[in-house]
């Protein structure tokens, strides 16, 4: 049974913040992940001037990223359960920076294509090695804020990153948007290089802080099972990992077709220019940042410190947030910008208060040395509904002039993920080790 200490946050004079320095340098990597995958959302007018990209072209574009990165998902879970965080870190963060540069100087779209895939090559590995480093460094009482902090970097660098990447834009061309987030990644490169490791092996970590840590439940550093973890097939027999792969898949599929497509949307069915669309963009990215950090990040962990059920707490916030995320329906008949960025807050930001939660569960139920797996099934689900968001609506407004199919098909999905997060997962406890 693990022993609870008293907890006072991220400040406590009683302990030493070394653990939040990871935190922050894994927020700051999404934040770059981020970029890389607004950047082409926010170039689209551009791009359809210099290549010709059709409608639903674009939707193949958007989501061609999510196609390497779908597939790699499982591989790269079980790299970094058998290899680990640093070193399968480090060669991700290398590719993913080639990837920007590679689309900054592309002459057509094959190479569009190209570099998009090779992006999401490098990084898929990125929330799965997260989630296995967030087990390692953080007690339970605190998991929720330490997910939210690079869970809500995603919604952070759309707020910022679309009216950035528009402005660049704007004054220097689309190819100097690309360029920017490979200096970005490059910068990323060092810091990580020179600042991650697991704790057993980070010098600058006082043992009193490693003490805590062990104490309030952290996942434990096992290397002999590192090499072999939970088998995949195990895994994928267990109820609840079906039930929180298709609640995030839910929350994703909304996710993306928001992250892709609103520029476009208030663009064109609006009628807002595109510099204004950029800006109106963050509003509701912007109220997504606060609800993950606030909500699902620090209430959580303060409501479990005084003693609240963790299970029950995490349950609310997970189904609650998503049931939140079923305002998008309202988009649908909302009239003029202010309507339509009030009903999209709503739900990103209902959906965002639950998403660090669900980030979060990996490390909590998975067997010893299996979050990374764990994380690789469930993002691999998460980008499955990633690709198809931008097709399917980039199909639905060719054919219809409007987006409306598209609201009304984001909210029956989020229905069935809430149905999955209830009958499925259900109680948020661990799964039994392999015998």
């Amino acid at each position: 049974m693990v022993t609870r200490v008293p907890q006072t946050g991220p400040d406590s004079p009683k302990v030493a913040g070394r653990r939040w320095t990871i935190a922050l340098l894994l927020g700051f990597g999404v934040l770059v992940n981020y970029f890389d995958r607004v950047n082409l959302s926010v170039s689209r007018d551009a791009l359809q001037a210099s290549f010709g990209v059709s409608g639903v072209m674009f939707g193949y574009l958007s989501s061609a990223y999510n196609w390497t990165y779908a597939l790699l998902q499982l591989p790269s879970g079980l790299l970094l359960d058998r290899f680990g965080v640093r070193r399968v870190g480090i060669l991700s963060i290398a590719i993913w920076s080639v990837a920007s540069f590679a689309t900054a100087i592309c002459t057509g779209i094959g190479g569009l294509f190209g570099a998009r895939f090779l992006l999401g090559i490098g990084e898929a590995p990125t929330f799965p090695a997260n989630a296995k480093a967030i087990g390692y460094w953080f007690p339970e009482d605190e998991r929720s804020l330490a997910t939210a902090m690079f869970d809500a970097a995603a919604k952070f660098s759309s707020a910022i990153g679309i009216p950035l990447l528009g402005l660049l834009l704007f004054y220097f061309g689309w190819r100097w948007n690309f360029a920017a987030t490979g200096f970005i990644s490059l910068l990323y490169f060092a810091l990580f290089y020179g600042l991650y490791r697991n704790p057993s092996e980070d010098k600058l970590l006082a043992p009193a802080e490693r003490a805590f840590i062990v104490r309030g439940g952290a996942q434990p550093e096992d290397r002999a099972r590192a090499a072999k973890g939970a088998p995949l097939a195990y895994l994928l027999r267990q109820r609840k990992v079906w039930g929180l792969a298709l609640g995030f898949a839910s929350y994703n599929y909304t996710f993306y077709f928001l992250l892709t497509w609103l520029p476009s949307y208030l663009s064109a069915a609006l009628r807002v220019d595109m510099l204004h669309a950029a800006l109106y963009t963050s509003v509701p990215w912007m109220f997504a940042t606060f609800t993950d950090l606030v909500v699902g990040g620090w209430l959580v962990d303060a409501l479990i410190r005084r003693g609240w059920s963790a299970a029950g707490v995490r349950q609310v916030v997970l189904v609650g947030g998503t049931v939140f995320g079923l305002s998008i329906l309202g988009t649908a008949r909302a009239q003029g910008p202010a309507a339509t960025l009030f009903w999209i807050s709503m739900s990103i930001g209902g959906l965002s208060a639950a998403s660090p939660v669900g980030w979060s569960i990996p490390s909590l139920i998975a067997p010893r040395e299996s979050v990374g797996t764990l994380g690789g099934i469930l993002n691999f689900c998460n980008q499955l509904a990633g690709i198809a968001a931008p097709i399917v609506t980039g199909y639905i407004v060719h054919a219809t002039n409007s987006f409306s199919g598209a609201f009304i098909g984001a909210t029956a999905f989020l229905i069935v993920g809430i149905a999955g997060y209830l009958f499925l997962l259900g109680r948020i406890e661990a799964i039994p080790d392999p015998a």
